[in-house]
């Protein structure tokens, strides 16, 4: 037998013994609720009801995403267009709104890859060009006699 379903039931039989809820909580350090959802379950299923279930809902109802919704977010995916991006097509073109997570969701369960970032060159050499005035500093002279100018010098 499962350890879990051991405790459970030692619970079940300390409060048949003590007949006292709020007692059998305080000796087990559980909560009435706790206590109250096992009762239940012993009672209606037996033994085979105290297993622990699974929390998972059954179905879906307010699933968002259909067939048509991931054929549009795939088709704008292959456009290379980023999460954010697809969003505001959706909602510009189709008037159809979707969290950034559900589309991201829909991206991963089709097994599309990341965009790859393009990096771009952070640091490029700079030239400077010299100016018209530091050109001809040299060749002027100091009384400002403009005669000999490179190209008759």
């Amino acid at each position: 037998m499962n350890p879990e379903v051991k405790k459970s039931l030692k619970w079940i039989e300390v409060y048949e013994r003590a007949q006292n809820a709020g007692l059998t909580c305080i000796r087990c350090g559980i909560s009435r609720p706790t206590l109250r959802k096992w009762l239940r379950r012993y009672q209606t299923e037996g033994i085979t009801g105290m297993e622990s279930r699974s929390r998972r809902p059954h179905s879906s109802p307010s699933k968002k995403v259909s067939k048509t919704h991931e054929q549009w977010i795939l088709k704008y995916r292959k456009a290379q267009l980023g999460v954010r991006r697809i969003q505001s097509e959706l909602v510009w073109r189709h008037n159809f709104h979707l969290s950034l997570a559900t589309i991201h969701k829909v991206l991963i369960q089709n097994h599309v890859p990341p965009l790859q970032m393009v990096r771009r060159k952070s640091h490029f050499k700079r030239y400077e060009r010299l100016l018209l005035l530091d050109y001809w500093t040299p060749f002027i002279s100091t009384e400002t006699d403009y005669k000999c100018w490179p190209a008759f010098c």
